[in-house]
């Protein structure tokens, strides 16, 4: 081609992009890639059981980080790929199995599988890139955000691979670097020398699909809070064991009303509906926020387990900070969620999470139950739950 002939814009694999017909469906294909992160989130709430302290806190937040990135990235790329179509099908396949095995990787992931962990993390985070360049060439603005992505997920990739082979706290500070460098980089629209950056207007995102990608996904996290409690009761059914799995059984379902019965289609339509603003709000919302709630779940998860093995014992500062910081940490990642999406101050769970921090020194110093902590830190929940109700009926208007 001669530098007078202008350029093709036209993709060269165009069945492999998704078309753009509003929301696009969730696939089949998709909901099977994320059955594995049951396993995953099984994982880590079994890691930070096995772990109670704050360096234990630190590495599952690591883990959790990580994994997030595989997973958000993989929504990411099926959000402009069709899943349907055998190559990223494929891909997928694939990405299932790395994702296996990182969680299987999990639990020795800061001694002897360290490496496993790290060397299928950069094969899976490089090897979706590259595969993504192939399937989008012809369409410049895909081409051009995932050129510049690529130097930056080699980088942190390394940082990864490194760390597993030094070990140590030094496999901590990079793992944690690799992680903060991931976070700018994103922030940033990848800046490349040479190249500039990607800004998040350029990405053509479809905000809807990616919002039900995400609610997806703290199904799957409430769904392996439930299967690790039901676990613990089947090993020692009796009645306190049922009374402490109804208590926690409630305590997922009271979680899953705030998110879905009406702030998640609602955040999905508000999504969706952004125009040019989609691509930065969903960086916000989706990559940065939703991994919050979700390691709110696996500690509530943690906290469950706690409340199941010994429901009548004198809650330790450990098991309170499992059961109310749990919730508190959900909580915060929603009302941040709420506050960036529809630009309002979301008083009720700010002052939830305010209690629930507090309930824990309180609770500690006056010897309360492990059960009585989740039975507050329910009713803080259902307080939040009946806000929204009140301001519903009220008719209060939710700002688009």
């Amino acid at each position: 081609m001669t530098p007078s002939e202008p350029l093709v814009v036209r993709p060269k694999r165009p069945w492999l992009l998704r078309e753009r017909r509003g929301v696009e469906p969730t696939t089949s294909m998709e909901l099977f890639f994320d059955l594995v992160f049951i396993f995953t989130t099984t994982q880590l709430a079994h890691y930070l059981i096995a772990h109670p302290d704050w360096r234990g806190a630190a590495r599952t937040a690591l883990l959790l980080a990580l994994v997030w990135f595989v997973w958000i990235y993989t929504a990411w790329g099926t959000n402009w790929l069709r899943p349907d179509q055998a190559p990223v099908r494929a891909l997928l396949i694939a990405l299932m199995l790395g994702s296996m095995l990182l969680s299987a990787a999990i639990p020795e992931a800061f001694a002897g599988t360290g490496l496993v962990f790290a060397l299928v993390y950069a094969s899976v985070q490089m090897g979706r890139t590259v595969f993504a360049l192939w399937s989008v060439q012809g369409q410049p603005w895909l081409v051009d955000g995932f050129q510049k992505t690529l130097p930056w997920f080699a980088v942190t990739s390394s940082l990864v691979v490194v760390g597993a082979v030094v070990g140590g706290a030094f496999q901590e500070a990079l793992w944690a670097a690799a992680i903060v460098i991931e976070v700018i980089g994103l922030s940033t629209g990848f800046p490349v020398p040479g190249l500039g950056r990607s800004p998040a207007e350029r990405w053509m995102v479809e905000g809807g699909h990616l919002a039900e990608r995400c609610q997806a996904f703290i199904l799957i996290a409430l769904g392996e809070s439930i299967l690790v409690t039901g676990s613990t009761l089947a090993q020692h059914l009796d009645l306190t064991m049922s009374g402490a799995f109804v208590l926690a059984f409630a305590g997922s379902v009271a979680l899953w009303w705030v998110y879905f019965a009406r702030s998640a289609p609602a955040a999905a339509e508000v999504i969706a509906r952004a125009g040019e603003r989609t691509g930065g709000l969903g960086r916000l919302a989706f990559n940065y926020l939703h991994p919050v709630m979700v390691a709110g779940i696996i500690v509530t998860s943690a906290g469950d387990e706690q409340l199941l093995r010994e429901p009548g014992a004198p809650a330790t500062t450990t098991a309170a900070l499992f059961v109310l910081g749990g919730p508190a940490l959900f909580l915060a990642g929603h009302a941040a969620y709420k506050a960036v999406l529809w630009r309002t101050l979301p008083t009720s769970r700010i002052a939830a999470v305010v209690l629930l921090l507090a309930l824990v020194p309180v609770c500690v110093g006056l010897g309360a139950t492990v059960a009585v902590c989740a039975a507050l830190a329910l009713a803080v929940i259902i307080a939040v739950i009946m806000a929204d109700r009140f301001r519903v009926r009220r008719g209060v208007p939710q700002p688009s």
